[in-house]
């Protein structure tokens, strides 16, 4: 047993599979760069907000005013250098320090591709990506290898199995099979897409994505594993995400995840896709043609990286079950919800009015969300309850500053989900500025009034 998974993770295969998803993922990085500052969106989203909400324990990453624009800077040639594999090591490991600052700096903007991006970055610093078809392998020949390990390309396809199979998993629940829910929210708003629009009145066609989604999540990587079944998977990949592309605002996770899936086919179809593109290039493909092979030694630097991507898979598997640690409902609490590859399973809306009270003299007044949040941050903070909290406890401050004393927050949070009737999140009677932020569960959100059966 142990010489066939040793045989499956070692055996030498062709590079060129790695190289192709290096350069896309390079070039794909730069341009989503490059079109996050021509929308203006670093000055609308990190620099104009005079307020951040943080992820817990990262409240020390903030933007730097228009330093940000710097951040961005960095980590646009950091994916350019990674594009072409010059100086590789350096440009992948900066590239994974600068985009996971830029998520990191406010919570408001999470997205599950932002955090696919991360955790993908950080794997591929452990990838001999620039052993074929590099700058680093044109300038150093000796590192330049034709073969590597069979682990070193199948890591990455391991990774999109674990995306693809936990938002099929987090789909098999009432609201999404049974209710077609959120479907049937968004789907009829989307009447103005050419020739389908007229069909997405028909709730029909909300159950029919609702199921096809849940399937496609589910089976899509073994259909892409499968050789036989591979070119039909591509082709549902392509329709899958172009239809999510046109129907719903998700940036470029779409084409992230289309070109990521050309990693499963085999080394043919990526020399050939290199030929194409070295008309352009003119590194001279054949150079890099030599039948060299890579091989890992059990060197202690080695056995070191096995460890550190041993624990990364580990936590990618287990990290998605941690809302079992949680009482309440998951969609209505979010606690282990982010992180989990549950994509676009909820409608939430919510409306959240600030109380600030004298403990003392029981005076108190109401705040205006306006002067300190953007629009877009007060609508993500009224529906979750770690953002009311975070906010909560930046009134307290900022009004303690004002010269208020014995201040307490109190908050009457009123939240839809998945277009049931508005109903309380937060106890109004709890002061949220003495409540601590921690892992542990908060008891001041309030139970869930139905059932959402499911995993």
């Amino acid at each position: 047993m142990l010489s066939q998974l040793k045989l499956y993770l070692e055996t030498p295969v062709e590079a060129a599979p790695l190289a192709v998803f290096r350069i896309l993922f390079g070039g794909m990085m730069l341009f989503g760069m490059l079109r996050f500052w021509s929308y203006g969106w670093i000055d609308k989203l990190y620099v104009r907000p005079q307020f951040f909400f943080s992820y817990y324990g990262f409240d020390w990453i903030k933007p730097i005013g228009n330093y940000t624009y710097l951040v961005f800077a960095v980590c646009a040639v950091a994916a350019a250098m990674v594009a072409i594999g010059y100086k590789y090591r350096m440009a992948i490991i900066v590239f994974f320090i600068s985009f996971t600052y830029i998520e990191l700096m406010d919570k408001t903007t999470y997205l599950n591709h932002y955090y696919f991006i991360s955790i993908l970055a950080f794997l591929m610093i452990f990838l001999p990506a620039n052993a074929y078809y590099s700058v680093d392998a044109l300038q150093h020949p000796r590192k330049s290898f034709q073969k590597i390990p069979a682990w070193t390309i199948n890591s990455i396809k391991w990774l999109l199995c674990i995306v693809y199979i936990y938002a099929g998993l987090g789909k098999l629940n009432s609201d999404w099979l049974l209710e077609a829910m959120p479907l049937k929210i968004w789907l009829p708003s989307k009447f103005d897409v050419p020739l389908l629009g007229d069909f997405f009145r028909f709730e029909w066609v909300h159950y029919a994505f609702s199921w096809g989604g849940a399937a496609y999540d589910l089976f899509i990587p073994f259909l892409l594993l499968y050789r036989k079944t591979r070119p039909f998977a591509f082709v549902m990949v392509v329709i899958f995400h172009l239809m999510t592309r046109v129907l719903f605002p998700i940036g470029m996770f779409p084409y992230i995840m289309i070109v990521s899936s050309l990693i499963f086919f085999d080394a043919g179809v990526h020399h050939t896709l290199l030929r194409y593109l070295d008309r352009f290039l003119k590194l001279g493909k054949q150079r890099f043609d030599t039948g060299t092979i890579l091989v890992y030694g059990s060197t202690a630097g080695n056995r070191l990286k096995y460890a550190v991507l041993l624990v990364f898979f580990g936590i990618q598997l287990l990290l998605p079950w941690r809302y079992l640690a949680y009482p309440g409902e998951l969609f209505w609490t979010e606690e282990g919800y982010r992180f989990s590859w549950r994509v676009m399973l909820m409608e939430k809306s919510g409306y959240a009015q600030f109380k600030i009270v004298d403990g003392k003299t029981g005076s108190y007044f109401y705040v205006d969300n306006t002067d300190f949040l953007t629009p877009f941050q007060e609508k993500q903070m009224a529906f979750q309850p770690d953002f009311i909290l975070e906010y909560a406890h930046f009134l307290k401050d900022h009004f303690k500053k004002d010269g208020h004393k014995h201040i307490q927050v109190f908050v009457e949070s009123y939240v839809s989900l998945n277009g049931r009737l508005s109903t309380p999140m937060v106890d109004p009677r709890v002061d949220l500025a003495a409540q601590k932020e921690s892992f542990e569960h908060k008891p001041w959100i309030t139970p869930f009034n139905d059932v959402i059966k499911g995993i």
